[in-house]
Formats: structure tokens, sequence, C-alpha cells
């Protein structure tokens, strides 16, 4: 298998252990979001700004790395209409038996964002796409590629991991790695992410994220950081993911 396989079966086994982002919304915030009430994340803790939006009805939406029931069903109950591309079966199958309990129309796929996406140009007015590009070798081909089937005028909403994750033991107390983290040219780093069970993840810069999306066509028209949510490096309030808003001209 290749790196991103080894990704997809991971994610599947934390999905079926209870991994807090492969967790369907209930019922009642549906519900909910059907009322008006609603709030979404692209990174741990901080929800995304309404105003990052607009107006969602009829907008054609792409979930991208986005599966799990958190989002989508948010988004449909907006009156947008959801497309979903994961790698991961089992954040795909969340996506189908909560669309089919609610009620709500979504097209759901399973591919691997590193390819091509399967998709025609200027085919979408808003990507939103949760931290995911960690476990992504290279992300300048992804962002050409939203760039491509965004229409113009079209928003990417994007969670960054900053690197600062992939320095740090476990405690988070002590440095312990170098930048960048690559486990594709460090076997140790291989070998420990199988044996752990930890996703194959990548570390990426600010050229690489940001630089990326301004090399790609976009323009940045906001951002916001965030941290863990839990652990010593949230306690200190050190920031180790951004969000980021960008148009496509």
């Amino acid at each position: 298998m290749n790196y991103t396989d080894i990704n997809a079966k991971t994610v599947d086994q934390w999905v079926k252990d209870g991994w807090v982002w492969g967790r369907p919304i209930d019922h009642n915030t549906y519900l909910a979001a059907l009322n008006g009430c609603w709030n979404v994340f692209l990174t741990p803790t901080k929800p995304v700004p309404h105003e990052w939006f607009g107006s969602l009805k009829n907008k054609r939406l792409l979930g991208l790395a986005s599966g799990g029931g958190q989002q989508m069903p948010i988004f449909a109950a907006q009156g947008a209409i959801c497309t979903v591309l994961d790698y991961s079966e089992q954040q795909l199958a969340s996506e189908r038996r909560l669309s089919e309990q609610e009620g709500y129309a979504i097209e759901i796929l399973r591919a691997d964002m590193t390819q091509p996406l399967p998709f025609a140009d200027e085919t979408f007015d808003i990507i939103f796409h949760p931290v995911s590009n960690c476990y992504v070798h290279e992300v300048l081909p992804i962002w050409k590629e939203c760039f491509r089937i965004l229409k113009h005028g079209g928003i990417l909403l994007a969670g960054l991991d900053n690197g600062i994750n992939f320095i740090v033991g476990d405690d988070e107390r002590t440095i312990v790695n170098k930048l960048p983290y690559n486990p594709l040219s460090e076997p140790l780093l291989m070998q420990r992410a199988i044996e752990e069970n930890g996703g194959v993840q990548f570390s990426h810069t600010l050229e690489e994220q940001l630089g990326g999306q301004l090399e790609s066509g976009f323009c940045l028209t906001s951002l916001y950081e965030d941290t863990n949510g839990v652990g010593y490096l949230h306690e200190l309030n050190i920031p180790s993911f951004w969000a980021s808003r960008a148009v496509k001209p």
C-alpha cells in the first residue's frame, strides 16, 4: 500500500474506535441547524465565522477530505448543494447513514485527494477543507486543483497544521523531532507511524500552505489561529493550527 492507502485504513480504524472527528452530529444538532443555529469547525476549537460563507442557499459546496457527518449535514440544512469527497470508507459510511436518517441529498465520493479531483472546471462555489492535508506529502497540487474546480468568486476555506505538533513529544513539553517531519524520507518515522497506528503525517510550512494558495492564484482574505483544544500546548495557548479564507478572482 502507498501512504494514502495506509492513512485511509488508519482513519477507518479510528472511526470504529470512536475518534472525535469521526462522530456524526445527532438529530437535535441537525434540527437546530435547520432553524438557523449552527457552527462548523476547520480547526479544533474555534467555529468558522458565518460571514466567511455568505449565504449557503443553492451554493454548490464540496467537503474536501471532510467526511464523518459533522459538517455536510449542517451545510445541507442551510440549503447548500453538497458533495463530500473522502478516502476513508468509514467516514463516508457515516455521511451516508446520516443523510438517509435525516432525509437530505448529498453526493458521496471516495477518492484520494492527492490525485486529480474528479470534477469539471469551475464546478463549486465553496470548498470546505478541514485540517487533513497533514496526511499528504505535497499540498501545492491540491491547492491548484481547488483553484481549478472553483468558480470565479468561489471560496476556499481550509484548516492548516502549522508544524508545531510534529516537533514535540507525546507530553508536548520537549522537542524531539526536526522539521520537516516526513516519514517518506525518514524510515524510523514511517516505522513509528505504522506501529503506533498514528497515520503517515507530514509537516508543512507557511510557504506551502498559504504561499501555495497564493501561487495557485487565490487571494487570501482572512485567517485565524487555533490551539489543539487539549494538552500542554493548549494550556500555554500556543497555536498549532491556522484557518484560512481565500477567493478565486
